[in-house]
């Protein structure tokens, strides 16, 4: 292979912390009160003022555990926090957080924040694949411009130094927004829905395993220790039992959430050892893939503090069920706000059909954009409770596409496939776009299931992660859905991974390939 320039390997793999010397804060500084003052003297009480309406909207925001609608917001809400630094944050491809660290008085100085572009094209290994196909570096590795979404400011309630956080969009250096990168994909399906009067409506549910710290990735992951004293074990599913093995942990990630303005629905114990389920709130398909990016990093936060890991890995436990990442959809009239899915008389409507087309039709090819590792495709597997088909049914848990019982406002559409290694924004825009696709060309679906369809040997999706990317370069459709820049990138950099894998020899190749061949 001949050997060409690569891009500069910028050290990006964590946030670059600015170091100086300060004192610690013992917290923020109080809110002052309007009104009598205790510690007043009695003969002279102080008669409490009345506060103008567009000063109670001014001060409202200053409550508010999540976002602001300006700088000039910002900088007070920082201020009476008493915030030292503040991390500017973006998911790159993987959906790791990337970005810089920086005093908060500087980031509400109008300082323009940029990221070379080679960032947003390497590995999860950090490597920068060769140019193939439609996927190229840019000539110069020219910057990205980070551009701060105010409404996702909050806490890092982690930090030991007072600390917030900002999600932020990337632009180019002309202000256009750069295609290839994950939030912008996102956006891009959602006001496709936008164009055509509709709003998409997503309630993501995220599978994760707690493990014991690993630092040798030699030796197999195993389950933590437990109140108990003891090594958790699988076959829990639902069990309060399980959930409360772990209550300092839980109760940490309940508080670091609260902290950051994050609602989580429910948390439940799943079937294997130590894996449990966040569920949350149906809601916007950016808001929500901005609350699974910052639940993952609360999540291993949480745990790291109880000294075992968390991760999202589809596939972390050999033997034990793969972590999924469910994402139910529906989609709503903007001028109406009534669910498209059901008709007047509460049937099911055609477009409700159209978008279980679009997911039969489409999905297959988008399945790297929901499985894009070599260990996702372990958890899609016949004989375990991940899908394996393309197959929709009724309250139908083996199906690819479910559709929960339920009446006819809240009739949705259950993506079984994602798994929790999967970048939520690109997930969640790969969902939604094979809908779109199954709507606006009126595609049919094939008849629903009510038998088991996981368990006959018949893997009806791509079985690798090669074969998916082949799929998803050779649909046309997402040339333009999803944007030709953003499938060359994705593309380029996802077998570049492969290739990367391909340079391991595994433990079953040493067990049964040493002495027999």
């Amino acid at each position: 292979m001949q050997d060409r320039t690569r891009p500069p390997k910028h050290d990006a793999g964590a946030l670059s912390k600015i170091k100086r010397d300060k004192p610690k804060r013992r917290g923020a500084p109080e809110g002052r009160t309007i009104g009598k003052v205790s510690g007043a003297p009695a003969e002279r009480p102080r008669i409490a003022k009345t506060v103008p309406a567009a000063a109670a909207d001014r001060s409202g925001f200053l409550d508010s555990k999540r976002g602001v609608r300006s700088m000039a917001e910002a900088a007070e809400w920082l201020r009476v926090r008493g915030i030292e630094d503040l991390e500017c944050i973006t998911p790159d491809l993987a959906g790791v957080a990337r970005g810089k660290m920086m005093p908060a008085k500087k980031f509400t100085g109008n300082t323009s924040l940029a990221l070379p572009s080679a960032l947003f094209m390497h590995t999860i290994s950090g490597e920068y694949p060769e140019e193939t196909g439609s996927f190229r570096y840019s000539p110069n590795d020219g910057d990205l411009k980070l551009v701060p979404d105010l409404s996702t400011l909050s806490a890092v309630p982690w930090e030991t130094d007072p600390t917030a956080q900002v999600i932020c969009d990337l632009v180019d250096t002309a202000g256009e927004a750069v295609g290839y990168t994950p939030r912008n994909v996102l956006k891009r399906v959602v006001k496709l829905y936008e164009d055509r009067g509709w709003r998409p409506v997503v309630a993501p549910e995220i599978e994760f395993y707690l493990v014991s710290k690993n630092v040798d990735p030699d030796y197999p992951l195993t389950p933590p220790i437990g109140r108990s004293g003891r090594q958790i074990q699988g076959g829990q599913a639902y069990s309060i039992g399980g959930i409360n093995e772990f209550d300092e942990l839980i109760d940490d990630i309940y508080h670091f959430s609260d902290g950051q303005g994050l609602e989580i629905d429910t948390l439940i114990h799943e079937d294997g050892a130590a894996q449990l389920e966040i569920n949350l709130r149906h809601g916007n398909p950016v808001e929500l893939a901005d609350q699974v990016f910052m639940f993952k990093r609360t999540i291993r936060e949480a745990a790291l503090k109880h000294d075992i890991y968390a991760t999202f890995m589809a596939k972390p436990i050999q033997g034990q069920p793969g972590s999924a990442m469910h994402i139910h959809q529906s989609v709503v009239d903007l001028a109406t706000g009534r669910n498209v899915f059901s008709g007047e008389d509460g049937s099911p409507s055609p477009l409700f059909y159209h978008f279980l087309g679009g997911m039969q039709r489409y999905v297959p090819a988008a399945l790297v954009m929901m499985a894009p590792y070599v260990n996702s495709y372990r958890r899609l597997t016949y004989g375990m409770s991940a899908p394996t088909n393309n197959a929709w049914g009724f309250d139908n848990r083996t199906t690819a596409f479910r559709v929960p019982a339920s009446d006819a406002a809240a009739r949705r559409v259950e993506n079984r496939l994602p798994s929790s290694d999967a970048n939520p924004y690109l997930a969640l825009a790969a969902s939604l776009a094979c809908g779109w696709l199954g709507m606006v060309n009126a595609v049919e679906p094939d008849q629903p299931t009510d038998r088991t369809v996981n368990e006959d040997g018949v893997i009806s999706l791509p079985r690798g992660l090669l074969e998916a990317v082949a799929a998803f370069e050779a649909e046309e459709a997402f040339q333009e859905v999803l944007s030709k820049e953003f499938v060359g990138t994705y593309a380029g950099i996802k077998r570049g991974e492969h290739e990367t894998f391909m340079q391991v020899i595994s433990p079953w190749e040493r067990e049964f390939l040493l002495l027999n061949v």
